[in-house]
């Protein structure tokens, strides 16, 4: 062999020598463990590139290496699978470990709950709170068409859209519920239950209760008693935004309203909040009883009663748990 082929024969030796080198390298830090101490969130944004995913990557501390990722990205040949979103990368993760994530697309899921008995404007303000939702919301929707529960939803959702599927529950939860109601109740249609539904939510906050204060309700409807429910009386002073911050006065419960169960006959014209499923199916399915009274009876919960003179007894004994009276 002349000197020439030698020399050629050498080269491409040492060539061989260092790109398997280089290819053992990239490798060996492909598949090592990662920089990360602790699980993180990093979100990728639609659009990116595979060149800037390796750097925000590498700038959020996710990998060492963006140029060992990139290498390692295109000998798998998934460049163009690499999938946008918010994603929580382990803590050590590999560089082929986050890869396989990015695969998956299994991005991170945010949680939102309406509590029961929210107000439509409350629900829409934590909306519009929400981390990681997109967009304005110009409208509230009105009482009692938002199902109070929790949604998940992805970075970069739109907020009208999740409000959009809160309406979609409730509507939903009633068209299961509604065909499944006791058949004598004095209810026009599934609206009326809402509305009933959404007095209940606010006067108990105890499970075991709902279907009994909706029974004194249904009771003091078939009778053509009047409902006077205090909280009805708050959402004709308030409108449902903010809380009253003040106990109701004589003059409150004789005040002109529409909403004011005091003076009205019957239920009002529309919900004063949103009620959740549970007390959907309590007012579709309430207890049998004979109760036409409640009164709160100092442990969170309600004393109930059949006549005015027990009920002004169960008053008498709330009122001296009020003032610490034997």
């Amino acid at each position: 062999m002349n000197r020439l082929g030698a020399f050629v024969a050498g080269f491409f030796a040492a060539l061989l020598f260092i790109v398997a080198g280089l290819g053992f390298y990239v490798i060996d830090r492909f598949d090592g463990p990662g920089p990360l101490t602790a699980n993180t969130v990093v979100y990728i944004p639609p659009g990116t590139t595979m060149g800037d995913i390796a750097r925000n990557l590498e700038r959020d501390g996710v990998i060492e290496d963006s140029l060992v990722f990139r290498l390692g990205v295109r000998v798998m040949r998934v460049s163009r699978d690499l999938k946008a979103g918010e994603y929580m990368f382990p803590a050590a993760a590999t560089m082929r470990g986050v890869v396989d994530i990015l695969l998956q697309g299994k991005t991170v899921v945010r949680r939102l709950t309406l509590p029961e008995g929210i107000s439509s404007a409350e629900a829409i303000a934590l909306v519009r709170n929400a981390e990681g939702l997109v967009g304005e919301v110009t409208e509230v929707p009105p009482d009692g068409t938002l199902l109070p529960e929790t949604y998940h939803y992805e970075r970069g959702d739109r907020r009208v859209d999740l409000i959009q599927r809160m309406g979609a529950a409730m509507d939903q939860a009633l068209a299961e519920l509604w065909p499944k109601r006791q058949p004598d109740l004095p209810l026009a249609g599934p609206e009326e239950a809402v509305i009933l539904a959404s007095i209940v939510e606010k006067e108990t906050g105890v499970p075991e209760e709902r279907r009994i204060v909706a029974s004194v309700f249904y009771n003091r409807l078939k009778k053509r008693m009047r409902l006077q429910s205090d909280p009805t009386v708050v959402y004709g002073l308030t409108g449902g935004v903010g809380s009253l911050g003040r106990p109701l006065t004589r003059q409150d419960l004789r005040l002109a309203s529409p909403f004011n169960t005091y003076v009205i006959d019957g239920l009002p014209p529309a919900p004063i909040a949103n009620p959740g499923r549970a007390t959907l199916e309590a007012v579709l399915n309430p207890a049998r009883t004979d109760y036409l009274y409640f009164v709160a009876n100092g442990d969170g919960g309600h004393a109930f009663a059949k006549t005015l003179e027990e009920h002004n007894r169960n008053v008498g004994d709330w009122r001296k748990r009020q003032t610490g009276a034997e």
